[in-house]
């Protein structure tokens, strides 16, 4: 019989209509309407004493399991330890990293609640597979429990190499969890490159051969396995939306200006005060685009309660009052920055109607909006994509203007091929 497949990541995402799926969500729904299964995971809510067992909803053949957190580990397990540590270490931000002993240990104890849990719902014959960086313990923690099924681990954003990975106060266990699964990927070849240094490094007996290592008597996959979109659902929905009344509006706002476009999420590793700059750059240094271009940046709020957010939401805010202080018209907003989320439809409309995509993150596991933006164009009038070379997606569209994100100068100077 068929193994069941269940799925489990820091947060569960119901589908919604309209809702716009991250690229977690994105790979887990793809995986899960194909062969069923269960998705278990956080439920959003945290509370002082959590139900015994996960709360289960069924949607067509799936299962969605959530949990509770308790709220006096959830901020420190979060946004201490998750975000205030691992994502800016993973994302080459040394600067921003911060690591307490309290944070490490909340961490380890949201992930033996969440092995405790799943463990309610698991069968012997299962197939589990984990998700990203805040799970990363998840394997150890379920063998301790006695699972003995195939467990395996995907890994969404960046892995660092060891020489930044050591900045880690025991790095070696995150380096042996992850080799507590039996089969780890991640999105480039890069990343790839980055986990055999960190393995090299923590266990010098490892035996390698091609994509296996040997640790501890233990057989580790591992590969490259970059997440993509489904072109034709994305084409579909780009196509249809551009009745959507926002993208109609939108439009005719612009007033038959072209329209660069930028959709991401509010965090650093976006390359958001780059890209300002390099759009501000553009306009000094090519005059006959003022006035006739809008450049439109769509980035809804995210992790408000880490410090290092609030303060790029501020300085994004200042650089686009400047700009526009600087060079706007009566008519004509050179920079239209948006706080705000729209629904997937409408997003993907956007990019359609968009001359210029500018993708410019200094360091991205993937990114997925610029594989969205190429399956939104119209093929007879397709627009450009600037896209970062620090993007995982980088690697396979290499069609793309492809720029330094820290370049401000030849990322200006990519802006102008507007067709």
């Amino acid at each position: 019989m068929k193994r069941r497949l269940v799925c489990v990541s820091n947060r569960i995402s119901l589908p919604e209509r309209g809702a716009p799926p991250g690229g977690l969500a994105v790979g887990i729904l793809s995986a899960l309407r194909h062969t069923g299964g269960v998705w278990f995971g956080w439920s959003g809510d945290t509370a002082d004493s959590p139900a015994a067992r996960p709360e289960v909803a069924v949607r067509d053949n799936i299962r969605f399991a959530t949990i509770d957190l308790l709220a006096s580990e959830f901020d420190a397990y979060y946004n201490g330890y998750a975000n205030g540590t691992l994502w800016p270490l993973f994302h080459y931000f040394p600067g921003l990293f911060q690591h307490e002993q309290a944070h490490h240990d909340a961490y380890q104890a949201v992930n033996a609640t969440f092995a405790r849990q799943l463990t309610k719902l698991l069968r012997h014959d299962d197939a589990v597979w984990v998700h990203d960086y805040q799970l990363i313990p998840m394997a150890r923690q379920l063998r301790a429990l006695d699972f003995r099924g195939p467990i395996g681990f995907f890994l969404h954003i960046p892995f660092p190499h060891v020489q930044v990975l050591r900045v880690l106060p025991n790095y070696e266990r995150l380096v042996r969890d992850l080799c507590e699964y039996d089969l780890v990927g991640f999105q480039t070849e890069d990343d790839v490159a980055s986990f055999r240094s960190a393995v090299e490094r923590v266990v010098p007996a490892a035996v390698w051969s091609g994509n296996t290592v040997e640790v501890d008597g233990r057989s580790v996959r591992f590969g490259a396995f970059p997440i993509g979109i489904d072109v034709e659902q994305v084409t579909r929905s780009a196509s249809e939306g551009m009745a959507d009344e926002s993208m109609l509006r939108m439009a005719e706002s612009l007033h038959g200006r072209k329209l660069i476009i930028g959709i991401d999420r509010l965090d650093y590793s976006k390359g958001l005060t780059e890209r300002f700059a390099a759009f501000e750059q553009c306009l000094v240094t090519f005059p006959e685009n003022r006035g006739n271009v809008t450049f439109l940046q769509v980035t809804p709020l995210s992790r408000t309660d880490v410090h290092a957010y609030t303060e790029i939401r501020a300085t994004l805010e200042q650089m686009a009052g400047r700009v526009n202080g600087r060079f706007a018209e009566a008519d004509w907003t050179p920079i239209r920055y948006l706080n705000r989320n729209f629904s997937h439809e409408t997003s993907l409309a956007f990019l359609r109607a968009a001359n210029v995509a500018f993708v410019t993150p200094v360091r991205d596991g993937m990114n997925l909006v610029a594989k969205e933006f190429v399956a939104a164009q119209d093929a007879a009038n397709p627009g450009v994509l600037v896209l970062s070379e620090m993007a995982g997606a980088a690697r396979e569209l290499s069609g793309a203007l492809q720029v330094n994100p820290y370049d401000k100068a030849g990322m200006a100077i990519a802006l102008p091929a507007l067709p």
